[in-house]
Formats: C-alpha cells, sequence, structure tokens
C-alpha cells in the first residue's frame, strides 16, 4: 500500500508531576502500510489488547493493500474489468473515498496507481518517467471508471487498464477503526500512531491535552515547526519532504497530481489536518496539497469542526479559522 507521508507528528507527551502510583504507559509497534505503527495505552496493562491491535493493522493491509496478492484492491485491479465481490469494509472505504474524489473535483483520484506505480518514488526510483508513459497513464486516471453494486457487494473497473489506490485514506479509515475497538474496550488514554496519521483517545494521564508536534519539512533533527494541543481528535499530515528525489537541480516528491502526471507544485512544504475523523483527516491533507494555500483553506472552511495548518515551501504557517483553538502557544 502506497502510504501518504512517513512520520510528520511527534507525539510529546507532558507527563512529569505523574504520582507514584501511575502505572507506566504501555506500547507495541509493527510495521504495516510501510511505516511504523505504534499503539500506546495510557490506562490499561492489556498487552492481549495491543496484540489485537497489531493484528487488526494486518487485517486491514491484506484488505486494502494494492500490492498484496489476494487483497480486495489488489483483485479489483487485476480482474480485466469484472466484476469482484468484496467485503463490506471495503465497499464503504470505496465510496468514502469516491465522495473525496467529487469534492475535490478530481484532484483527489482514488484510480492514479497508474500513475504512483509509474513514479515509483516510494519504492526509491530516482528517474522522472518518459513523458510518453505519463500521458498513457493519465489516461486510465478517472474515478468514475469504479462501478460499485451495493446489493451484490461488487466493484468493478470500467477500464481494465485503471487501478485503485488508497494510500490516501486507508490510514486513517483504520485509525477509526482501532480507535472503536480501544474504546470498546473501555481504553480512555491512548495515541494511535500509523507514521504521520496521529489520532488521540481522550486526554494524557494528568488529565490534558497531549501535545503533538509538527515537524519541520526537511528537518534533518525532527524538531517541530508547530504543536497542537489535542484530546479525542486526529491530526493527520500529508508533505513533499519525506519521499522525493532530486535530478538536475529539481525536487520530485510522492503526491502526484492526477492532471498533469506530475508532483504536485503547489508552493506548499506540508499540510495538517486536525478533526475527529482519522478517514477525513487522512483524504482532506493529500486534497489540499493538491490544491494550494488558497483553495485549501477555502475547503476547510467550509467543513464543520475541521481545522488545518499550511507549511508553504518557505515554511510560513498559514491557519484556517479556528485552528488557534488547538495550537500551543
Amino acid at each position: 500500500m502506497k502510504k501518504a507521508i512517513t512520520l510528520f507528528c511527534i507525539v510529546c507527551l507532558l507527563l512529569s508531576g505523574c504520582s507514584a502510583k501511575q502505572s507506566e504507559p504501555i506500547q507495541k509497534s509493527t510495521l504495516a502500510f510501510q511505516t511504523l505503527v505504534t499503539i500506546t495505552l495510557y490506562d490499561s496493562q492489556s498487552v492481549e489488547i495491543l496484540d489485537h491491535c497489531l493484528a487488526m493493522c494486518e487485517a486491514y493491509e491484506k484488505l486494502f493493500s494494492n500490492q498484496i496478492e489476494g487483497s480486495d484492491i489488489y483483485r479489483i485491479n487485476h480482474a480485466d474489468g469484472t466484476p469482484v465481490t468484496v467485503s463490506s469494509e471495503t465497499i464503504y472505504l470505496l465510496n468514502k473515498a469516491i465522495n473525496y474524489s467529487e469534492l475535490s473535483q478530481g484532484a483527489f483520484d482514488i484510480t492514479i496507481s497508474p500513475l504512483t506505480s509509474l513514479w515509483n518514488i516510494s519504492e526509491g526510483n530516482t528517474i522522472v518517467p518518459p513523458e510518453t508513459a505519463i500521458k498513457e497513464a493519465i489516461s486510465h486516471i478517472d474515478y468514475h471508471s469504479v462501478i460499485i453494486d451495493e446489493d451484490s457487494s461488487t466493484v468493478t473497473l470500467t477500464d481494465p487498464y485503471a487501478q485503485i489506490d488508497l494510500g490516501a485514506i486507508a490510514k486513517g479509515y483504520i485509525a477509526d477503526q482501532l480507535k472503536e475497538y480501544l474504546c470498546s474496550c473501555g481504553i480512555k488514554s491512548a495515541i494511535i500512531d500509523l507514521g504521520g496519521n496521529i489520532l488521540a483517545i481522550g486526554q494524557n494521564p494528568q488529565n490534558r491535552d497531549f501535545v503533538i508536534g509538527i515537524q519541520e519539512p526537511f528537518s534533518q533533527t525532527g524538531k517541530p515547526i508547530a504543536l497542537c494541543n489535542i484530546h479525542d481528535k486526529s491530526v493527520v499530515s500529508s508533505g513533499i519532504y519525506q519521499r522525493y528525489f532530486e535530478a538536475n537541480g529539481v525536487l520530485y516528491h510522492h503526491i502526484l497530481n492526477p492532471k498533469t502526471g506530475f508532483p504536485a507544485d503547489t508552493g506548499l512544504n506540508g499540510v495538517s489536518i486536525i478533526c475527529s475523523s482519522s478517514t477525513d483527516a487522512d483524504a482532506l491533507s493529500t486534497i489540499c496539497m493538491l490544491l494550494g494555500k488558497k483553495d485549501g483553506l477555502a475547503l476547510i472552511n467550509s467543513l464543520d469542526e475541521t481545522e488545518a495548518i499550511f507549511i508553504t515551501t518557505n515554511n510560513e504557517l498559514f491557519y484556517s479559522e479556528h485552528a488557534d483553538n488547538y495550537i500551543r502557544k
């Protein structure tokens, strides 16, 4: 599964003043979705709960990856235009992604896989593809080719050369499912970290907001450029400074414009979205990177209970209307 970004958010937990009786947090990590996944519990010592979370990550990767043979997405992409029976969760996520494709007027397009596979930046490619190949890939990008029949639980690609990539939304959905599971187990204080997709459950053990650091673009030390105070919110970041290569003095990054076929050039280094749904935050962070600051801010300001931090290529910060409510001064 192509991931939208590696670690952009650093969880800063202000735990000074803990009582001697307070249990230490427990956490477990695994590699999934080409990134490090870490689940931290602050009000439970249940290793079994952590193990179940990691098992959920593995199961969802096998469901949504476009690279794992036998996954729902892999089977759709290799069905030569014939209907494929998939899970209800795959149908839900595809519908959600198509809604965002429509909202962004195609700037966000889940059939971008022919283009991402061609550039292959996430796998370490350092060569600009030929223009003819880019044009060919673009010709097969159109989310309208995804036909969902909910009655029969099938998905069909009307263009047999189109391919789906859920990498810009799947991790957010998985984070939301992990939160639902943890809350069902009675967990009231936890951090879910899916490689830059941060979701906080409740507050920290001192009944204070968690502090989430947003990495300064291209920083070699990982220092934060901004800090956010959150509880029961998700912070998801997308940016150009983790997966890229340079050729002839030009930086080519992994956030590709499905209309031009080249990396997005919108004057932004990164965007962080703050909202309750990690699914929404995941998609919106990519959309705003593709739209740019002006149109991205307009979109975020039109949405309820959704805020954003935009980082320009000069590392200037711009905020949505009510983002100040979350910024640590």
